[in-house]
Parts: C-alpha cells; sequence; structure tokens
C-alpha cells in the first residue's frame, strides 16, 4: 500500500507583498504544505509539466493563480494546465487576482478556475477562503496513480 502524497501548493504571483500575505494567511489557516512560489508564468508552467518534482510527474497539487504576470496571462498559464489532454486538467485552481472584471471572472470559471477570489481583498474574506482552502486541502483524496 503506498503512503498518501501530499498535495504540494504552487504559488504563481510576480508581487512579493501579496506572496508573503498569501503565505502567511495560509499557515495562519494551519496548513503545512509546502509551498513553491514563482514569480513568472514561464517558469511555473516549466515546474508543472516539466521538472521531475513537479505536479505533472510528481503527484497532486493545487495552484494559486495571478492573473497579472510580468511574462504571460495567468489566463495562458489556466488554459495550458486545464487543456483536455493536459495531465493536469484535474488540478484544482484558486485564481486570487486583482480584476474584479465578470467577464474576466467568467472566463476564469469557463477555463477552469475552481475559486476566484478578488485582491486586495478584505482581510476576513480572504483569511475565510484561506481557511476553506486549508480544509479542502485537509480531505482531499488523492487518486491511486497506478489503477489500471
Amino acid at each position: 500500500m503506498r503512503k498518501p502524497q501530499t498535495v504540494n501548493i504552487v504559488m504563481i504571483e510576480d508581487d512579493e507583498g501579496h506572496a508573503r500575505l498569501i503565505e502567511r494567511n495560509i499557515r495562519r489557516a494551519g496548513v503545512n504544505n509546502e509551498i513553491r512560489h514563482f514569480m513568472e508564468g514561464t517558469a511555473a508552467l516549466q515546474y508543472l509539466f516539466d521538472s521531475a518534482d513537479g505536479p505533472a510527474k510528481n503527484g497532486p497539487a493545487l495552484v494559486l493563480l495571478d492573473l497579472n504576470l510580468p511574462d504571460m496571462s495567468g489566463i495562458d498559464v489556466l488554459q495550458r494546465m486545464k487543456a483536455p489532454d493536459s495531465p493536469l486538467k484535474r488540478t484544482p485552481v484558486v485564481v486570487l487576482t486583482t480584476t474584479d472584471d465578470k467577464v474576466e471572472i467568467e472566463r476564469c470559471y469557463d477555463l477552469g478556475a475552481n475559486v476566484y477570489i478578488t485582491k486586495p481583498v478584505n482581510y476576513e474574506t480572504f483569511a475565510q477562503a484561506i481557511r476553506q482552502l486549508g480544509l479542502f486541502l485537509s480531505v482531499i483524496q488523492v487518486p491511486d496513480t497506478d489503477v489500471s
């Protein structure tokens, strides 16, 4: 019997201040999973899909995704992850962004985002969302990869 895999958190956020705030709130919610932080979409995609210890090759992850990245749009990252032939199409994605445009929000959900949180957010709202995220992470069931 395999030991359960832990879920790695991949944070794609170019603003260091927001990244620290997100991580601090995740830790306050009692989530101690490893957090991999990327400031650019290109580096994050390389890790997600190609790295030996990345989610496509090495198990489950949760992605926290900013839409406004310096090198590409977070929408591009989301599209790559949720493509029909992607090994990451079932990976949960939480969009954390300053964009509150209803069209953009709808587009993210249409592409497969699981949660959309607008920042800067009210601290309590954000803390509640992160607590729910922590609860989600604590109960997530990782399917056995060697099921035939």
